[in-house]
């Protein structure tokens, strides 16, 4: 998948908070289109591993950003099989625990990580030529040229129930650190979480991940690029 993707640029930016079902959406649509994959937020999960791992205090954006700086970070773009290490060490796993889960927002809303991060993640999209990239602001800042740009959503006691299924978690509690994450995601001074002017804006509440992934299909088609 990684050396053999089909020529024709499709630029697809998928965004919305946690539990719309960016994901798994995302990952079905590139396959289905024979497009890369990118999660953009396993990358400042990544640098946050790699933050909590040095010890550095998460308050000193100076001390965080120097280690985003220095970490060695591989994000796969491959949609059934990528992989995420830090310094060689694979941290799939590690970074969707509640250590990094909780540590995150604070660690995204470093000006200089965010620079430094969609710095990388434009020139990933730029190589790959057809990806789908999902994020918090892949529309309006990392692509805001994407063919098709979604903001995905959902009520939050379904995005809850999600969220608390994948984790196995308690519903009320998972409910809070969403509308903790929702809070903090989308009143950061750099690149907050935001639904671009041109998004096509779809409430998965109602719907299961193959009338989704059929939707944006439709909407690729309409535009020439699926």
């Amino acid at each position: 998948m990684e050396e053999n993707v089909p020529a024709g640029r499709c630029v697809v930016a998928v965004d919305g908070p946690s539990g719309s079902g960016k994901s798994t959406v995302s990952r079905r649509l590139a396959v289905s289109l024979g497009a890369r994959y990118l999660d953009t937020g396993a990358m400042y999960r990544a640098i946050t591993w790699a933050v909590l791992r040095s010890g550095v205090d998460l308050t000193d954006a100076q001390a965080v950003a120097k280690v985003a700086g220095e970490v060695d970070l591989h994000v796969g773009t491959d949609p059934t099989g990528y992989g995420v290490t830090a310094d060689g060490i694979g941290v799939e796993e590690e970074i969707r625990g509640p250590e990094v889960t909780a540590a995150v927002s604070a660690v995204a809303a470093v000006p200089a990580v965010r620079a430094l991060l969609v710095a990388r993640q434009r020139d990933m999209i730029a190589k790959a030529g057809r990806i789908v990239v999902e994020g918090r602001d892949i529309g309006s800042v990392v692509a805001p040229d994407a063919d098709l740009k979604v903001y995905l959503t959902a009520s939050a006691a379904a995005r809850a129930a999600r969220r608390s299924a994948e984790n196995a978690s308690d519903v009320a509690a998972t409910a809070a650190d969403l509308a903790r994450r929702d809070q903090l995601d989308s009143t950061r001074k750099a690149d907050p979480l935001a639904q671009a002017s041109d998004a096509v804006v779809l409430d998965t509440t109602e719907l299961g991940i193959d009338e989704v992934v059929a939707r944006l299909t439709e909407l690729l088609t309409d535009r020439g690029v699926a």
